[in-house]
């Protein structure tokens, strides 16, 4: 019995002592594991540079045409005829819609008969009242006659014409409102016309801007619905009041707009230079990391491990960002001239993580990139 139990004790001893050991050689597979590096993060990287930007104030803005009006009818009358189609170019004078003048024209040849025995007898009286065989009277009715046939005669002639719609001025119509045959009443819409070239945009500037904006300061006008195109213009015209619910102020800005690809309505955005350029570190887009908390860069320096060995890693450094223009974003504190901040991979680094710089393919960094780039 009492072998049994040394025998017993002996392999529970034994037993112990594998696991002891087994646990050791585990903690000192941790310790490590612990001390192992990861690999550098491949990244690209570029060089901090202050550059000069013009001071420009982004906002919403709305196109509105120079010229534009819905042509209605001036008197009312049927549709005889319809000589255009919609979203026609169109030149001022232009015929658009002729509606009926049957009667009209009726008229008109019974006024224009009474006209001419009116100057008839006109010519006669004028003959007699020289010889003296009529009173001077019987003259003047004639005259008088013969002036109120001529008025009468003119009178139907301006509203045969008033039948005729034409365009006001040059411009693109839009959709048809009318069909042949159709009784139009006096006023009743036939169809838009807008003059788009040149073209007006209307912007509300905050009070605060209104001592750096004047008449004549350039703006640049985009669309996201026209990627790729952007399009200048001035300022023209400053409203003479304050709107006091929003403390805005109306400006109007005239540009060019040959190809008609900015239409009356569009919501556009708007770059409004309001004065002399401010010094910016310009960065790739790419090298900013938005967060919630605040916007970063990683900034490439000699950094230090445990073991007091030197290594190539970056840095979180904090910054304040004020505008973009084209792939960059305008940095105006946190960075320095001459800092070496990460471009691309932001999204994979830690304060502190080793970085190996390849710069072979560089993210894109210009301030007006073309379609074909992005």
């Amino acid at each position: 019995m009492a072998k049994r139990m040394v025998l017993m004790l002996g392999v529970m001893a034994v037993l112990l002592t594998a696991l002891g050991f087994a646990k050791f050689h585990q903690i000192q597979a941790a310790v490590h594991a612990s001390a192992f590096q990861p690999p550098p993060e491949a990244v690209t990287s570029v060089v901090a540079q202050r550059q000069e930007w013009p001071s420009t104030m982004s906002v919403i803005g709305t196109m509105e045409a120079v010229h534009g009006v819905t042509v209605s009818a001036d008197l009312p009358g049927s549709v005889e005829r319809i000589n255009f189609e919609s979203g026609q170019a169109v030149r001022a004078g232009d015929v658009l819609v002729e509606l009926d003048t049957k009667q009209e024209r009726a008229q008109l040849a019974s006024l224009e008969a009474q006209r001419d025995l009116a100057r008839i007898q006109y010519a006669r009286m004028q003959q007699l009242v020289n010889e003296g065989v009529i009173s001077r009277v019987e003259y003047d009715q004639a005259t008088a006659q013969q002036k109120a046939s001529e008025a009468n005669v003119a009178e139907i002639h301006a509203t045969i014409e008033r039948k005729t719609i034409r365009a006001p001025f040059s411009g693109i119509l839009g959709i048809r409102k009318v069909n042949l045959g159709q009784y139009l009443a006096a006023g009743d819409a036939v169809v838009p016309l807008q003059s788009l070239n040149p073209i007006y945009v209307n912007v509300g500037l905050p009070q605060q801007a209104l001592g750096q904006v004047g008449v004549g300061r350039n703006l640049r006008v985009t669309s996201e619905d026209l990627p790729g195109k952007a399009f200048s213009g001035r300022v023209t015209a400053i409203d003479s009041v304050v709107d006091q619910a929003t403390r805005n102020i109306q400006v109007q800005a005239t540009l060019s707009n040959p190809e008609g690809k900015l239409r009356p309505g569009m919501f556009v955005q708007v770059e409004v230079t309001l004065g002399a350029g401010r010094p910016v570190i310009a960065l790739p887009a790419s090298a900013i990391s938005y967060a919630p908390y605040g916007d970063s860069v990683f900034i490439i320096t000699d950094l230090k491990d445990k073991n007091g060995q030197t290594y190539r890693g970056v840095r979180q450094q904090f910054v304040k960002v004020d505008g973009s223009r084209g792939d960059q974003v305008a940095v105006v504190s946190g960075v320095n001239p001459g800092d070496e901040v990460v471009s691309s991979g932001v999204f994979k680094l830690r304060n502190g993580a080793a970085v190996q710089v390849n710069n072979k393919v560089q993210p894109e960094n210009s301030p007006a990139p073309k379609p074909e780039d992005s």
